[in-house]
């Protein structure tokens, strides 16, 4: 008994749909992969599942925007609207613009001088000098600023030593004033000690102390 007829019909099962998904997208992949080989065609196939993930697949021989130019030229139809047009012509003149600034680059480097003609060679040599010039006028300018930050860093290290000198100044004498007056306290004292009995200051009342 060969096989029953499939319903082409959606598969309401999700996991089922997405199995089924992924067997048939596998086999068109391959199926894309045969045809190329074995015709020499030029295949181009892009996939999006319902989750949004894309697969593509594209001979070896050609690129996915080189089909849609084709395809395009062939069936006359636009792809691409005015803007998007615009934007690819932008983008050819930036490409234009970008390997001629390469290429002046390359010269300006000593770089395939041979193919320059003698005003082609005075332009650059003109715009080397002008260029040196103003590297040499920059370069004045960094060692100006950095002079100038070099006399105020050390004009506040010198106010800074100076107010540190100031606190230590301070410092000591306030030490100077309290050792003095210990100095003249103890001088005092030895001088009391020193002193003859009978001439120390004697109370008013002798028996005052037997009467407290």
């Amino acid at each position: 008994m060969g096989r029953g007829k499939i319903e082409i019909k959606r598969i309401e099962n999700s996991s089922n749909r997405q199995v089924t998904y992924s067997k048939r997208r596998n086999g068109i992949i391959k199926k894309a992969k045969e045809i190329t080989v074995l015709c020499d065609a030029k295949v181009s196939l892009i996939i999006f599942g319902n989750s949004g993930k894309m697969h593509e697949y594209c001979s070896p021989s050609t690129t996915i925007a080189d089909m849609l130019d084709g395809y395009q030229k062939t069936s006359g139809r636009r792809l691409w609207d005015a803007k998007h047009e615009n934007l690819s012509n932008e983008i050819d003149r930036i490409k234009k613009e970008n390997d001629s600034m390469q290429v002046k680059l390359r010269h300006l480097k000593g770089e395939d001088i041979n193919s320059l003609n003698h005003k082609e060679l005075m332009v650059m040599e003109e715009a080397l000098q002008n260029g040196l010039s103003s590297i040499s006028a920059k370069q004045s300018e960094i060692l100006r600023m950095v002079r100038k930050n070099d006399q105020i860093l050390e004009e506040e290290h010198k106010q800074l030593q100076y107010a540190l000198h100031q606190k230590e100044m301070a410092a000591m004498g306030g030490n100077m004033r309290v050792i003095q007056e210990e100095v003249y306290h103890q001088r005092d004292r030895d001088y009391e000690y020193q002193m003859p009995f009978s001439l120390r200051v004697q109370p008013m009342q002798p028996n005052l102390h037997e009467r407290m």
